[in-house]
């Protein structure tokens, strides 16, 4: 069985986009996106520099077209489950039919609107912790008053709070932990300095009105298989200002009996947890259209299995 994820925010590069916009169609596309919400994701993905895309209010729709366009490109495919990690579950809603990519790409344009306006009202970020053990890290991040708001299982934790919070913690890294890593994200997602933007979002979920899911939709909130799209819809507005549980996502993977794991574009973070908390488990990570015929193969292997 394969399972097809899309990352979160953090794994744009400058750039990233370009390779895709030469396949057929692709550039106009995007294009069409890009005037349905009032961004020219075509210049953000090939043109703009680090700072320009780390933006929220950019960052997240740039992933979510990113991921749909380079779902596209692989053709017909039939994945035997979709989870996405944070803005990447918007992605996998509509790689999972729960939402069109038009009713996609609007909801995360809104999402990156709110949750900006929410970083703007204090200095906050995020940093990765490798290495440790969970239960100790999350108890020294509580400590420090920090939030453990990703949950990456295979030894990786994201903490968020403030930047003296986070100043704190490279200088007192819990018991265990190899490094502190800071993220290049634009505020404290997936913590209570992201309630603001809950209210607004859930507006813009009311007027939607979603399909159940084609395929299992595996759940950043506990790992689970939801069957609803309106669920579907009630957990992507709740999640932003709640921990991220991939760490549980990839033991649900594994009840589901996965084989495969193949990760859109930017791929690249997921297929490298995959790596070390599902062994024996294929990974492939679509980084540019050189990658598809590779995850097409794998697609042809795995996906009855």
């Amino acid at each position: 069985m394969l399972v097809l994820v899309a990352p979160g925010q953090g794994a744009q590069t400058p750039g990233f986009l370009t390779p895709w916009l030469e396949l057929p169609g692709a550039a106009d596309r995007v294009a069409a996106w890009s005037d349905a919400i009032g961004l020219d994701l075509v210049h953000y993905g090939t043109q703009a520099d680090a700072d320009a895309i780390r933006d929220t209010a950019v960052a997240q729709p740039l992933l979510v077209a990113a991921g749909i366009l380079s779902a596209a490109a692989l053709g017909d495919i039939n994945p035997g489950a979709v989870a996405g990690h944070s803005v990447g579950e918007i992605t996998a809603a509509a790689f999972a039919g729960v939402l069109d990519d038009t009713a996609a790409l609007g909801l995360v344009r809104k999402r990156g609107l709110a949750m900006a306006d929410a970083a703007a009202v204090t200095e906050t970020g995020m940093a990765a912790l490798l290495g440790g053990d969970p239960e100790t890290s999350v108890a020294h991040l509580e400590k420090l008053g920090l939030t453990p708001a990703n949950i990456n299982g295979a030894g990786q934790i994201v903490a968020a709070g403030t930047l003296e919070q986070l100043a704190a913690l490279a200088e007192d890294k819990p018991e265990g932990v190899r490094k502190v890593i800071p993220l290049k994200v634009a505020g404290a997602f997936h913590t209570r300095h992201m309630a603001p933007a809950v209210e607004t979002l859930a507006k813009a979920a009311a007027a939607l009105s979603p399909a159940d899911p084609k395929v299992p939709y595996v759940s950043n909130k506990d790992g689970r298989a939801v069957a609803s799209g309106a669920e579907v819809l009630e957990r992507l507005v709740g999640q932003v200002a709640n921990p991220v549980r991939w760490d549980l996502c990839m033991e649900t993977f594994k009840e589901l009996g996965v084989t495969a794991l193949v990760e859109v574009c930017p791929g690249g973070t997921l297929t490298g947890l995959a790596k070390r908390a599902l062994p024996g488990v294929a990974t492939l990570a679509l980084k540019t259209p050189d990658d598809l015929d590779a995850a097409r193969a794998l697609f042809a292997e795995h996906a009855g299995a």
